[in-house]
């Protein structure tokens, strides 16, 4: 699904934000990406869908590289950033239609998936409102349906919980197990540690750039906590 290989990214021609990176992200995969302020998970999530150049390496999606191929590979991923940035001049709905234009996604289909997320995150009475006028949790809610309505095969979260209420992230996370019951793939980064335990499959732990560990979830925490193996990384030189 996802193959990020040998990955290199600097931003001052000097300190490797990325510093050859390989992961490997399978269908079906909940995918967790763990590190500190700082380590490299926003600039890798970035390049993976675009929205940022990286310096060695390549990034295939579906056996497409973002660098040669990256309409194609954008028509099959969504990403969430940390920061629900949205057009807070249109109303939930126009945002709404328009991500589904952009996806080319059927009348039929937008509309069925439309009422159903906007129920289920309970904004389907504000969807008439202007953006600007949405609470940050309520901005975010519909930066997760806009990213669910083109159904993609790949979604890229930053933070994806930050903002939610409880509710809402536990719809979330009900969201991502029927996802990946279908094939699809998720890779998000999160310091909430207790919430990769318990979800994800699989974790990527990325110090100052590098992924110093990696593999089924099971495997890397073993028989302690994911949170104590992470302080340990973070006190190693």
């Amino acid at each position: 699904m996802l193959i990020i290989k040998n990955v290199t990214k600097s931003y001052d021609g000097v300190k490797k934000a990325c510093d050859s990176v390989n992961l490997e992200i399978e269908e079906g995969d909940i995918y967790g990406f763990v590190g500190h302020n700082g380590a490299g998970k926003t600039t890798l999530l970035k390049s993976i869908c675009g929205i940022i150049d990286f310096d060695e390496g390549d990034i295939t999606v579906l056996g497409k590289s973002i660098r040669k191929e990256p309409l194609e590979v954008k028509k099959q991923i969504a990403y969430i950033p940390d920061n629900p940035d949205v057009y807070e001049s249109l109303t939930g709905i126009q945002y709404l239609e328009f991500i589904a234009d952009v996806f080319q996604v059927s009348q039929d289909r937008r509309k069925e998936l439309i009422e159903k997320y906007a129920t289920m995150f309970e904004i389907a009475d504000v969807l008439q409102n202007p953006i600007q006028s949405y609470s940050h949790g309520m901005k975010q809610k519909i930066v997760v349906i806009s990213a669910l309505i083109h159904e993609p095969k790949l979604l890229l979260l930053d933070e994806p919980f930050v903002g939610l209420d409880p509710k809402a992230s536990f719809l979330l996370k009900e969201v991502f197990k029927e996802m990946v019951s279908r094939g699809t793939a998720i890779f998000f980064s999160t310091h909430v540690l207790e919430v990769v335990e318990k979800l994800c499959n699989k974790v990527a732990i990325i110090k100052q750039g590098k992924i110093v560990a990696q593999g089924l979830t099971e495997e890397i925490i073993s028989s302690q906590s994911l949170e104590s193996i992470f302080m340990e990384i973070a006190k190693e030189s």
